[in-house]
């Protein structure tokens, strides 16, 4: 699969400079950002009908950021070029047969004299030509340290969705979660990093399901660190990202770094760390995606017993931050053990993220492919709690041809078409990331506030002298009840609340007397967040010609 990284790979160098002088001074901050205001002056000046700037914006913002990167703006000058020449503007035809080499830049009308003009006024920095902005230290970088610069900066002047997210989570968001120790409980608290992070996909499945074998014939190469066998070869979590050259990163490492958004993961302790690596190598599909490649799932009492790190709770904290999960099987390894029965069950609350990969599929007959698809859906049904009916891709996914002996003619076409059908699953990630990023955000705000409500209950029912450790512990073992009168005190949605397990095993923990109080002024400012500030955050950085 090759996804091409930019327009900028087939932009001369010529062509570059010129976009160079284009881009700083269509920048009106010099943030390394065309946010919408700045396109409707600059574009106007293509002379171009408002719904073809319309197509130039929603192409080129494909990822829905709300601002045009240097690389993005290219794109967006490609096409009001092609625009000009009277070609209809669709979502592929960048990547189609246009020799965008040489295409001449648009005719923006009054440009040359408005450069001129601004040349003998003191320059600017120009954005580098190697497809990335020489952008400013975005200030939102600072908000994670400091709240208080947060505060001085009003929402109306953040420059992208994400900046718009950090702000809002500094501000409003994450006073809750401290309040209540959220991050004890559910998710550790965000960095920085946690929002500027790629999308990531995750590769869950029993071992020799070629959950390795998928990623290297994705990538058409094998990266730092893999190994391929019969037997359980990958015995530690490896995320697999861009990098200037090929290396692998011990995870006691990776953990601390500030631009990574594994810090989340020091809490699974040095059993983990372990057996965590980071691999990085340079290559344009990684420049988009990240993945996850996991230790394959064992079957037996040993998988549970002499695990020296919670695997199921190291995958859920993964399926939290992931984009996509593919959960991957093999004709001949069908049952489902009670550790990834267990590591399934983790994945509650991301089922829109999960697809099912049935591999090797060419290694069977159409007979027993019919068989073996069927006895997959039964056994998924028994783990899998939800009505409707998983998404199934059938094939073989590595570099050899199809096995025609076993799979016939119309087994071979079947395969070709369910590997199209997954390839563009993936390819549409980076562009659904934004999207992502705010639902999982808003689930979040939703998961605080209740957290917030259950613990501020939790104290107020804890009696102000005598018996406080019989009525913590009477609180705890009827921690359903409890649940249940919080529900209907806040008329909150029942399947919002969290694992009553999980959640009673780290309240044992926990002197329910230091417990904070029900801070009705917090929860209203999350109420109004959700409400009114990401709505209107999302309306500011829409498409500027809707």
């Amino acid at each position: 699969m090759e996804l091409d990284s930019s327009a900028i790979g087939k932009c001369s160098k010529e062509h570059q400079k010129i976009y160079a002088d284009w881009f700083n001074y269509a920048d009106s901050d010099g943030d390394g950002r065309i946010t919408g205001n700045d396109a409707i002056k600059f574009f106007s000046m293509s002379s171009l009908p408002r719904e073809d700037l319309k197509q130039v914006w929603a192409i080129a913002d494909s990822k829905r950021q709300g601002f045009l990167g240097f690389k993005e703006f290219i794109a967006a000058m490609q096409l009001v070029s092609l625009a000009q020449g009277g070609n209809v503007l669709t979502t592929d035809i960048l990547y189609g047969e246009v020799d965008l080499e040489n295409l001449k830049p648009p005719v923006m009308e009054g440009l040359d004299a408005l450069l001129a003009k601004k040349r003998r006024s003191p320059k600017t920095s120009e954005p580098e030509l190697n497809g990335s902005s020489k952008l400013q230290l975005s200030p939102s970088t600072h908000w994670f340290t400091s709240s208080k610069s947060a505060k001085k900066v009003p929402l109306s002047s953040v420059t992208s969705i994400i900046d718009g997210l950090k702000k809002l989570y500094v501000q409003k968001l994450k006073p809750l979660e401290v309040t209540y120790q959220f991050n004890d409980f559910v998710s550790p608290l965000l960095a920085n990093s946690d929002f500027d992070a790629k999308p990531m996909v995750m590769l869950l499945g029993q071992y020799s399901t070629g959950k390795t074998t998928f990623i290297k014939h994705l990538l058409k190469s094998s990266y730092p660190g893999a190994h391929i066998g019969p037997e359980p070869t990958t015995d530690r979590f490896v995320v697999v990202m861009n990098g200037p050259d090929e290396r692998s990163i011990p995870g006691n490492t990776i953990a601390v770094q500030a631009d990574m958004p594994y810090s989340g993961l020091t809490t699974f302790g040095t059993a983990f760390l372990s057996k965590f690596e980071c691999s990085q190598m340079p290559h344009p599909l990684l420049e988009h995606i990240t993945f996850v490649d996991t230790p394959g799932v064992l079957s037996g009492e040993k998988q549970r017993t002499q695990r020296s790190y919670d695997f199921t709770g190291v995958t859920s904290w993964f399926a939290e931050k992931c984009d996509l999960i593919l959960l991957l099987f093999d004709p001949h390894k069908l049952d489902i053990s009670d550790e990834f029965k267990r590591v399934i069950s983790s994945l509650r609350g991301h089922d829109d993220k999960i697809r099912v990969v049935l591999n090797k599929a060419d290694q069977i007959d159409t007979q027993q492919l019919m068989r073996v698809y069927g006895a997959l859906m039964w056994s998924l049904g028994k783990v899998l709690n939800t009505p409707e009916v998983m998404r199934v891709y059938i094939g073989s996914f590595n570099d050899k041809p199809v096995n025609e002996a076993a799979s016939g003619p119309i087994g071979k076409e079947l395969f070709e078409k369910e590997q199209e059908d997954l390839l563009s699953d993936l390819k549409d990630i980076p562009k659904k990331a934004c999207d992502r990023r705010i639902n999982e955000f808003v689930k979040r705000a939703r998961a605080a506030k209740i957290h917030g409500y259950i613990i501020s209950h939790l104290k107020k029912e804890m009696p102000a002298m005598m018996g406080k450790a019989k009525a913590q512990q009477r609180l705890i073992d009827n921690l359903a009840d409890e649940f249940g009168k919080v529900q209907r005190e806040h008329h909150l949605p029942a399947g919002d609340f969290p694992n009553i397990e999980h959640f009673r095993e780290v309240l044992s923990g926990y002197n329910f007397d230091k417990f904070e109080k029900l801070k009705p002024k917090m929860i209203q400012s999350v109420d109004d967040m959700l409400g009114y500030d990401i709505p209107d955050l999302l309306k500011n950085f829409r498409n500027p010609y809707d």
